[in-house]
């Protein structure tokens, strides 16, 4: 099975899972896991920051961040799309006591514009506006990548309206492979950005949010209170390691995949996004179900998702330019058929 589902599904490599198996390891809630340290430490190089905190997952990093930065009653500003609003189950929410401000957008990027017009400072009838989020890649929009510009306008107009902004980065390395703007470039502008390893990266899981030492200072607490306690992370961090080491450097491989799959698709008459990352956004030929597409993919060896009304493949380490040119085969045949 080609597995064009989600970048989630890559799988450890050999080489990965030796370096798991090699890892030194010790207790990560007592800050005691060396691997885990040395992680951190990397993440702190990578993205300029002062400090960096391992966690289980992204999701948590979102919770952990909005905790951090808000207080009960807060609103947060977000793209209608964006994961920490729309595929978290509400979790800030419940947890953090939170409103959401969403922005209609067609494609997940929001105008200094649009933020400006729903920045509130609060009073006994509004909750005040304390925090934004910036998804970067943003996943349901279609992979879709900021420019710098955008980026550091939007976060500019947050911080002279006295509120926080952070950075939902698990597909960030590849905003910088897709626009070769360093990651520190992306970092430098919000209060916290986190980069997770279950993805691009190859790993089987784990995060890492960053920022100042006072953020990293006030997360810990939350990371601890909503149960992300690790132990021997190492065993993990190991991973996500070997992994910024030797599936970063050819993360642009998948963009180039992501590419042609796109042309191919659409040269059997498919309508399709242009891709900017490592997603290829579609349109189920017509008169053909959603579903139907996707079973029928299935059916020919090629896995892939439905997302937001649309047929989503993702490309990733572990999808070859020759399981491209087979998928684009599959999708023919499926076509043909239909």
């Amino acid at each position: 099975m080609i597995d064009l589902f989600s970048d989630t599904h890559t799988l450890p490599s050999d080489g990965m899972r030796r370096a798991m198996a090699d890892a030194e390891l010790g207790d990560e809630q007592l800050g005691e896991d060396p691997t885990t340290r040395r992680l951190e430490e990397t993440i702190v190089k990578l993205l300029g920051t002062e400090a960096a905190m391992y966690m289980p997952t992204g999701s948590m990093c979102n919770k952990v961040a909005v905790s951090a930065l808000t207080k009960p009653g807060d609103a947060l500003v977000c793209d209608h799309l964006a994961h920490v609003y729309r595929f978290e189950g509400g979790g800030s929410a419940v947890l953090s006591g939170i409103v959401f401000e969403p922005l209609a957008t067609e494609k997940g990027i929001f105008t200094p514009q649009q933020l400006d017009a729903v920045m509130r400072p609060g009073n006994v009838y509004e909750p005040r506006t304390s925090l934004v989020s910036i998804e970067q890649t943003h996943n349901f929009g279609g992979g879709v990548v900021w420019s710098l510009e955008e980026y550091e306008a939007v976060c500019a107009t947050a911080h002279d309206h006295g509120a926080s902004i952070f950075t939902d980065g698990a597909r960030l390395l590849n905003a910088v492979a897709a626009t070769g703007v360093a990651a520190d470039r992306w970092a430098a502008p919000v209060d916290a950005v986190w980069i997770d390893f279950s993805k691009g990266v190859g790993a089987p899981g784990g995060a890492v949010i960053a920022g100042s030492a006072e953020f990293i200072e006030t997360a810990m607490r939350f990371k601890y209170l909503y149960g992300g306690a690790m132990r021997q992370s190492g065993v993990l961090a190991a991973a996500a390691l070997y992994g910024l080491d030797h599936n970063v450097p050819r993360m642009a491989d998948d963009h180039t995949n992501a590419a042609s799959l796109a042309a191919g698709l659409r040269e059997i008459g498919l309508e399709v996004a242009e891709p900017q990352s490592n997603m290829v956004f579609c349109d189920p030929p017509p008169g053909v179900e959603l579903a139907g597409f996707v079973n029928a993919m299935e059916s020919e060896g090629v896995r892939i998702g439905a997302v937001a009304g649309r047929i989503r493949m993702v490309t990733h380490v572990d999808v070859s330019t020759d399981d491209i040119a087979t998928a684009i085969k599959a999708a023919r045949r499926v076509v043909g058929g239909s």
